[in-house]
Order: C-alpha cells, then structure tokens, then sequence
C-alpha cells in the first residue's frame, strides 16, 4: 500500500549514522537562547526539541543543517565530515514550506528530487497521495496538501536524518497518523529523526527542552 515496499527498504547507503551535539549555544539579535545544550542520536532514535516559543528549536534544527552559526560548542556527525553530512545526508522542512508558488507540484517535487539526488518521485506521490495533485501550481494547493509536498521530499530522496520543524501543523488526524507510519518505517530502516514539537511526536522518542 502507498508504495511502502520501495519507501520502507533500509538505508544502507546512508551517510549518518550518528549526530552529536556538544555543549552548544546560539545568539539571536544579541540575546542568548540556549547554552550548554547536548544530544547523542544514533541511528533508529528520534527526539522531541521542545520548550517555549522563541526558545531557539527552530535556530537549532538550522545549526545541525548548517545555515545558523553556533555561539559555543560544536556539532558533529560521527566520522562524517560535517560539509559532507549536510550537503547528502540530511533533510530540512521548516515550518515554512519553502515551495515555489508558481511551480505545479510535479515540477516542486521533481525538482527537490533532482537536487537531493533521489529519483523515487512516483512513490514519494503515491505515499502522500498527492498522485492527483501533481498538476496543479502549489498556490492552489492547501495548507495540509503543501505539507505533504514539502515532506515528500524526503521519500523522493531519502536520507538518514530528519529535522523537522512542527511536521504536525498543519496536517489533520488522517495525515498525522500517515506521517507517523512514515516517520516508524524511516526509523526501523535506521534513520533518525530530531524534530522542533508543540505536539508530541506520534512515535517512540527523547525529548530535549531548551530554554536560556
């Protein structure tokens, strides 16, 4: 069903298999929001950020990808070089869904297919049943409907880790419940998932609170 078979297979070829973040802080505008933060995940684990609005979730999930600077501490991928690890081994969805407007979504996703170097478009679709959407601009498309592009992206390319910033929002109960069977089939295929939460996390995880 949805294409499962060809999503759910492990990812032997993955290039993390562990992510380390060691005594970490970020600054924003000059106003520290966190120090002396820390997180071992291996491969199979997930893990909640929470805490309160504008605690910096969001300012992390962008450091372990490689678009905000840390204040203090470092981020590591085990033995993969960091440069390597963001540029093949990662996927980021923000809570904006970084989608182009004026694109259909078969143009979004083939595209974010290309340049992630994944080419499992069709089951990516199907998985999110977006197969009778492809047509369509993406300005036409829902909010709920422009998550599930956005998230496709990460079946039409998979890599081992997930950072996810509120991937709940703003998907109903039917969708959240289908995000949580894709989110256990990535884990048992060994990936890992640290994601930005208001809303628990529908699989089995950690949680790390930041706060200053």
């Amino acid at each position: 069903m949805h294409g499962n078979t060809k999503l759910s297979k492990r990812l032997d070829d993955r290039v993390i298999t562990h992510l380390s973040i060691r005594d970490t802080a970020i600054r924003r505008g000059g106003r520290l929001l966190f120090d002396g933060v820390c997180l071992e995940l291996a491969a199979g684990e997930a893990c909640a950020l929470t805490g309160a609005n504008g605690s910096g979730k969001t300012s992390l999930l962008r450091a372990v990808a490689g678009l905000v600077n840390l204040d203090g501490g470092e981020i590591g991928f085990g033995a993969v070089d960091p440069a390597d690890a963001r540029a093949e081994g990662l996927h980021l969805v923000g809570h904006a869904d970084g989608l182009k407007s004026a694109r259909t979504a078969r143009e979004e996703l083939a595209f974010w297919g290309q340049w992630c170097g994944g080419g499992a478009i069709a089951a990516a679709a199907d998985a999110l049943e977006l197969t009778s959407l492809l047509d369509l601009e993406v300005r036409r498309l829902s909010a709920g409907q422009r998550r599930r592009l956005a998230l496709a992206r990460m079946l039409a390319a998979p890599r081992a880790l997930w950072l996810l910033d509120e991937p709940l929002s703003p998907l109903d109960a039917r969708w959240r419940t289908r995000l949580s069977e894709l989110m256990q089939q990535h884990l048992d295929g060994g990936g890992m998932i640290l994601a930005a939460v208001h809303d628990p996390l529908p699989v089995a995880t950690r949680s790390l609170e930041l706060s200053t």
